[in-house]
């Protein structure tokens, strides 16, 4: 039987496409034209023998083969990315200066350092935890390399959106069971929120949801920290809004209609560079970011180019 072998440029272009949600923006980002990634699209599905795209509504979502197959693409391409940085990069070194928000830090931070750290042991990697407005005043202040921040409208020269992350109401893991006090009773009485301390994007969200819905709230808990936040929520206190990044065991995204809460928005992502030009080794730090990331961001439909090159 003869043997199948994908052509891993085709695989990058497929797996861009799906995590961007929109194959056009794929083919810019890869710098190619959206006929070429077509045509490679088109041949990913001959040499499947079937379909990995199909049509839903106006776009184009994976079909069941289609999400076998990106499963397989993006450890293939994990793996000879890390190949082609240890041969290439086995002398680098100095240190890279990395900001994330508190939300990220076990799950994105640790996968990020770990794939990091095993193609590059000399480099020495500084993260730092802290909340949106502290990350970009340490970016300007030349105190970081590289940062990841929530979208509130505050850019830097260098940056680049990655998406959006739907915004949910959060309850302590408890709230819903029987034995447990109502998470709200509605009618008159305010809703209880854990949130942090003003600025904050979430915390806005939320009130500007509740105060459209009619809906009476109240400040229950405030904090500085996202654990503060975190325990709050959890011993019962109120509800709050984030996004299920970094959701601890012991709370739970509510269903917004089930619960008489209003929808939410998304929280956009945005990582931003000190500087215009990267040296190899942040340039390879934000490529691992990237990837790292898009997975965990909405799920699109992919509305700009089908296995045809036809607009969906």
């Amino acid at each position: 039987m003869r043997r199948l072998h994908f052509d891993l440029d085709f695989l990058r272009s497929y797996v861009t496409g799906v995590e961007l949600g929109s194959f056009a923006q794929a083919a810019d980002r890869l710098g190619r034209s959206t006929s070429a990634v077509s045509a490679q699209l088109k041949k990913l599905e001959e040499q499947v023998g079937a379909p990995i795209l199909r049509k839903a509504g106006r776009g184009m979502v994976p079909t069941a083969a289609g999400e076998t197959l990106l499963a397989y693409a993006r450890r293939l391409l994990e793996l000879n990315d890390e190949a082609a940085s240890a041969v290439r990069g086995v002398d680098l070194e100095g240190g890279i200066r990395l900001g994330m928000p508190e939300d990220f830090g076990e799950r994105v931070l640790t996968e990020v350092l770990g794939r990091f750290a095993k193609a590059h042991p000399r480099v020495r990697i500084e993260a730092q935890m802290a909340r949106n407005a502290d990350l970009l005043d340490r970016l300007s202040a030349g105190r970081l390399d590289l940062t990841l921040a929530w979208d509130m409208g505050r850019s830097s020269p260098h940056a680049e959106g990655l998406g959006g992350v739907p915004m949910q109401w959060i309850a302590a893991a408890s709230a819903t069971a029987t034995d447990a006090p109502p998470i709200w009773s509605g009618g008159a009485e305010a809703l209880p929120l854990v949130m942090f301390d003003a600025p904050c994007l979430m915390r806005s969200a939320a009130i500007t949801a509740l105060d459209r819905a009619g809906i009476p709230w109240r400040i229950a808990f405030s904090s500085p920290s996202l654990s503060g936040v975190w325990s709050a929520v959890a011993a019962g206190l109120g509800v709050t809004v984030r996004t299920h990044i970094g959701l601890p065991a012991s709370l739970q995204t509510l269903d917004a209609h089930a619960h008489g809460l209003p929808a939410l928005p998304s929280a956009h992502l945005t990582l931003h560079r000190a500087d215009a030009t990267l040296s190899p080794t942040a340039q390879r730090l934000w490529d691992i970011m990237q990837h790292t990331l898009l997975p965990l961001l909405s799920t699109k439909r992919f509305d700009e180019l089908s296995t045809t090159g036809k607009a969906a």
